[in-house]
Order: C-alpha cells, then sequence, then structure tokens
C-alpha cells in the first residue's frame, strides 16, 4: 500500500510519501537508542513539564489537527476535534499521575531494605491503525515517554501527515530530539525492525492477522507486545433497561466513527418482551442520521477511510443477506455517489452459520439478536472469538451482577456505552489481544518491574 493521504470523501490523491530507505531507518534507530541512554535518567518533572506542553499544543490548535484527521480517514469533523481533545486529556493524566505510579514501593521482608522498581525498557516500537490516527498514538506515547522509553511510531500508510503532526506535537513540546519519531514505512519492513536488538517491545492496535504476525515476530525475539485487536461488541438489551436511553445510546455506539471502531456495539442482543420496541426505535433513529461531508459540522457519518474497506464491507452484507439475513434499513453501498460511503445498516433475523453471527463489521452495520431470557444473552454475547468490550442494560441488580461475573470480555459497561477512559486500563481478552493500555496497568506494561533486596 502506498504512503499517501487520500481524501476519503472525494478519492483525491492529496499528497504522496516516499518509504524511509534501509539507512534511514538505522539512522533513526540509533538516534532513539543513543536518546534512550539519556532520557532515561531524566527527572519526571521535566517530562512531565514536556507532556503538558504536548497536551497544550493540542488544545491550542486542536481544529487544525482535526481537519487533518478527518481529511486523510474521513471521520466527521465533531468526531475529530473530540479525539484531538482526548489526546489532551491523557497527555495531562499521565503528566499528573506517572511519577506516584512509578515510585518505589517498600515491601517489608527479612532484608534490611526490599522494594520495588520500576525502570524503562528502551525503544519502544508502535504499530498503529488508521481510524483513531491521534488518539491510539497519544494513549501509548504519553504513558511511554512519562516511563523513561522511547517511542518510534509505524503509522497506518494511509495516515501519514497525521504522523508527522504527532513527531511535530513532541518536538515542539520539547522533548529531546529522537525521543518520538515517526517512521513513514511499509507493512513489510515491521519484523526487521522488531527484531533489530535495539527495539525492546512492541504495541499494535489493528487487525487480528497483523497482530498475530507481530507477536510472531516478537515471541521468536522473546519482547514483551502490547495487543489490541478485533472487537465484536455485544449490547444487551433487558427488559427493565431504560429503553429511550439504550436506544439512543446504541445509535451513537454503533456509528461511531464511521462504524470504524473497535469498541463500536456490533451485536444487539435484545430480549424478546421488548425486542419489537427496541427495534422500531432503532430502525427510527437511523432514517434522522444525516450522512454527507466529514468537514460540515452538521454530519453525523462520513465516509469510511478506503475504497477497500468499503468493498469489503460490502460483500460481508450481501454474503449475509444471500445466506438469510434479513435487511432494515440499508444494505448496499452508496455507489452512485463520490467518496467512501456505506449507509447505516441494520441485519435480524440472522440464521445459525450465517457470516453476521459471527465477522466483525467494521463499519456502520449492526447485527440484531432476539433472546428469551438473561442465559441465552449472556451465552449469545459469549459466542463470540473476540473478547473487547460489552455493553449490557437492565435495572435488575442480579442481572447487573451476572452480567460482571459472566461476559467475556476486557470490559463491561452497565447502562452505559462502552468506551476507553485515561483512568482506567483498556484491552481485551480471546482475539481481541492481551496487555492494557491506560490507567495504572498502561504505564506498567512497558517497564522492568525490578526486585531490590539489600542485606
Amino acid at each position: 500500500m502506498a504512503i499517501a493521504t487520500i481524501n476519503p470523501f472525494t478519492g483525491e490523491t492529496v499528497k504522496t510519501f516516499e518509504a524511509l530507505t534501509d539507512t534511514e531507518i538505522e539512522q533513526k534507530l540509533s538516534l532513539a537508542q543513543a536518546r534512550f541512554l539519556e532520557y532515561r535518567n531524566l527527572s519526571f518533572a521535566s517530562r512531565s513539564y514536556w507532556l503538558s506542553e504536548a497536551a497544550n499544543l493540542l488544545e491550542q490548535e486542536r481544529d487544525r489537527f482535526a481537519k487533518l484527521l478527518t481529511l486523510e480517514m474521513g471521520k466527521p469533523l465533531k468526531s475529530a476535534m473530540t479525539e484531538v481533545e482526548k489526546c489532551a486529556l491523557v497527555c495531562r493524566f499521565y503528566a499528573e499521575h506517572a511519577a506516584q505510579y512509578l515510585a518505589d514501593v517498600p515491601i517489608q521482608t527479612d532484608a534490611t531494605t526490599s522494594l520495588i522498581k520500576y525502570q524503562p525498557l528502551g525503544v519502544i516500537l508502535a504499530v498503529m491503525p488508521w481510524n483513531f490516527p491521534f488518539w491510539q498514538v497519544f494513549r501509548f506515547a504519553a504513558p511511554a515517554l512519562m516511563a523513561g522509553n522511547v517511542g518510534l511510531l509505524k503509522h497506518a500508510s494511509n495516515v501519514p501527515q497525521s504522523a508527522l503532526a504527532i513527531e511535530e506535537i513532541f518536538t515542539r513540546a520539547g522533548f529531546p530530539e529522537g525521543a518520538f519519531q515517526t517512521l513513514l514505512v511499509g507493512a513489510d519492513k515491521v519484523a526487521a525492525i522488531v527484531e533489530d536488538d535495539r527495539i525492546k517491545a512492541a504495541t499494535l492496535t489493528g487487525s487480528e492477522p497483523a497482530g498475530a504476525s507481530l507477536a510472531a515476530t516478537a515471541g521468536k525475539q522473546i519482547k514483551k507486545v502490547v495487543l489490541e485487536l478485533g472487537g465484536s461488541d455485544p449490547f444487551i438489551v433487558m427488559p427493565s433497561a431504560d429503553l429511550e436511553q439504550a436506544v439512543q445510546t446504541a445509535v451513537t455506539a454503533r456509528m461511531i466513527n464511521n462504524g470504524q471502531s473497535c469498541i463500536a456495539a456490533k451485536r444487539f442482543i435484545v430480549a424478546e418482551a421488548i425486542a419489537d420496541q427496541f427495534i422500531d426505535r432503532l430502525v427510527e433513529q437511523y432514517k434522522l442520521l444525516k450522512i454527507g461531508d466529514p468537514m460540515s459540522m452538521d454530519t453525523d457519518i462520513g465516509p469510511l477511510a478506503t475504497a477497500g474497506i468499503l468493498q469489503e464491507l460490502d460483500q460481508q452484507v450481501r454474503t449475509s443477506i444471500q445466506q438469510g439475513a434479513k435487511v432494515l434499513i440499508g444494505g448496499q453501498a452508496m455507489l452512485d455517489s463520490p467518496g467512501n460511503f456505506y449507509p447505516p445498516t441494520i441485519l435480524a433475523e440472522i440464521p445459525k452459520g450465517c457470516l453476521a453471527e459471527q465477522d466483525e463489521f467494521f463499519g456502520p452495520v449492526a447485527t440484531v439478536f432476539r433472546v428469551p431470557d438473561l442465559d441465552h444473552a449472556i451465552a449469545r454475547a459469549n459466542d463470540s472469538p473476540f473478547g473487547l468490550g460489552a455493553s449490557a442494560w437492565t435495572q435488575d441488580k442480579t442481572e447487573q451482577e451476572r452480567l460482571i461475573q459472566e461476559i467475556e470480555a476486557g470490559s463491561v459497561f452497565i447502562n452505559g456505552m462502552v468506551k476507553s477512559d485515561v483512568r482506567l486500563p483498556f484491552g481485551g481478552i480471546k482475539r481481541s489481544g492481551f496487555g492494557r493500555e491506560l490507567g495504572r496497568e498502561g504505564i506498567l506494561e512497558f517497564v522492568n518491574v525490578k526486585t531490590v533486596w539489600v542485606k
């Protein structure tokens, strides 16, 4: 895939970039390693000041950065603005809390002194996706840099200007040269970079095949990895739910980022007693969504990021229909207009074995399943190779407790939308990956947890 900005609304190739040569990659690796040897010894106060300055830049130039995100991957501008603001938030969070999270922890043993010390690992490679071009990177970079590591970013090839803008932000904020660098390279270069002795660990957010490939390469080198992969999050609605709030949240949860989010609600699992009401209201809300120019502030749904993603999603829906799924709204790509548009779509009455029963739809397509009771709702939710997040709606305390205990996912939200929160660990289980980002757990992923014992 060429490294290029291609406007998903118009199809115009805005700007292309030459991939780094092997010599240039070597220069960046050498700089990163040299910088780490100095950077790891700098104070938390210095790192905190620079990270706070990065937050200031994000806030001050929010609109410029947001327009860049929208230009490169098509998310509505209002959503892009929120993404930039959240990046500033994660920077401020770790600027404030990192020193506390990584402070020495005294432990009483038979030694005169014994404690746990947290130390940085070195150069960390981040392989990041296009769907949240800033947020996915900053939620890695903020804790990694505060811990004393240095970062190398291999971003998705369709968001190169976002990748360069992030490096620019850290440089302007005052971080030493080489503390954070962008590598404009194709996926074919990742394995060799991971294998380099100067790379101490890697993190990847993206598809299951990409994660498996990175993990296999890192595993051969005995290197730590954190993976945040796909998801097919259930959205369970039981009879006691606040139906109006559940429907409104269901629309937002599915359509976030034009439906291109790992933690978007994708499978709506609804108790039979209220299924007709929920589905009717959901369809009505879908009809109100405005599709159009993502740069317009009143647009709800913009184009998908690439023509390839549009084609794949369209084929998934076509196959599901052929296998017996019923279309309640949408269901056909908008091929008669420019841009990678797919309309909000709902599939129901999905038969056993249908593609829509298990596949992840990375776009504005929801699947609906009726269930007779809570037992069947939990079984349906867990009948998936993924385990990223889950949202469940019920006012019954017993049902809430069962859902919390029995849902197989990295996070469970009761009467709320699944979202990442800088204060809480985020990640999945099963084929959704392993390891955690954000919260205290996120900053501990890429440190040496060193035991110190002194007689």
